[in-house]
């Protein structure tokens, strides 16, 4: 998992594969996110609505890896939009996961019909990373509309903007977006875990037939496929 790594727009390097712990229970993410580190991942996905990020910060502490190796991420959600309130909720994340400095800080997702609470949050997003607190700043789940909005009225361009994408779901105009503005488009359920098939049905992708022969002509796995498409 390491040694391959994307280029932020503010010139912070950041590991092409993470470990995301989306779901993972708190009482098992511990020992996954320990395993993960074990198995070469040196970039880890948290939110504080996932509930799991003290339990993160546990586990980083117990592998031994050194601080500066393991890229971490973690989300402001937007029951703690605005200004004051996301510095407050940064506060809150740094001390759960016991860090001095969080590599990459994002909005979990816009607010629509109070967006002025999303601005806030991003100016405050701005303040942390001017002060030093994040390394990097960035957005999840902004559509064109959020993102255009967002750059008219924010100084400081996201480094990251965190989408659904994969062989399933391409969203081109936004990938589009996000590279004009020099925006990294990254992605959340890689494999398509949370999507239907083509046909619109129900299943899971690590079946599909498509997948699974171009998986079967390489001596691959159905996700290795998936997460080589976007590594390329």
């Amino acid at each position: 998992m390491s040694g391959s790594s994307f280029t932020l727009n503010n010139g912070v390097q950041i590991p092409s594969v993470g470990f995301g712990v989306f779901q993972t229970p708190p009482d098992e993410t511990v020992t996954a996110v320990q395993t993960a580190l074990e198995v070469g991942y040196r970039h880890i996905d948290t939110a504080a609505a996932y509930g799991n990020e003290r339990q993160v910060g546990e586990a980083l502490r117990r592998s031994g890896i050194d601080r500066s190796e393991v890229f971490v991420e973690t989300k402001i959600w937007i029951s703690d939009y605005g200004y004051d309130e996301t510095l407050h909720a940064f506060d809150k994340s740094a001390g759960k996961l016991g860090l001095d400095q969080v590599d990459l800080l994002i909005l979990h997702q816009p607010l629509p019909d109070e967006f002025e609470l999303t601005i806030g949050a991003y100016k405050a997003l701005e303040k942390l990373l001017a002060a030093g607190a994040v390394r990097a700043i960035g957005v999840s789940n902004f559509m064109p509309e959020h993102l255009t909005r967002l750059l008219a009225e924010t100084s400081v361009v996201p480094s990251v903007n965190q989408i659904e994408v994969h062989p399933y779901f391409r969203q081109s105009q936004l990938l589009a977006l996000d590279a004009e503005h020099g925006i990294l488009s990254q992605a959340w359920s890689p494999i398509g875990g949370i999507t239907f098939y083509r046909d619109g049905s129900h299943g899971s992708t690590l079946q599909d037939p498509t997948i699974g022969r171009i998986a079967a002509a390489h001596g691959k796995t159905p996700a290795q496929v998936m997460l080589r498409w976007h590594i390329q």
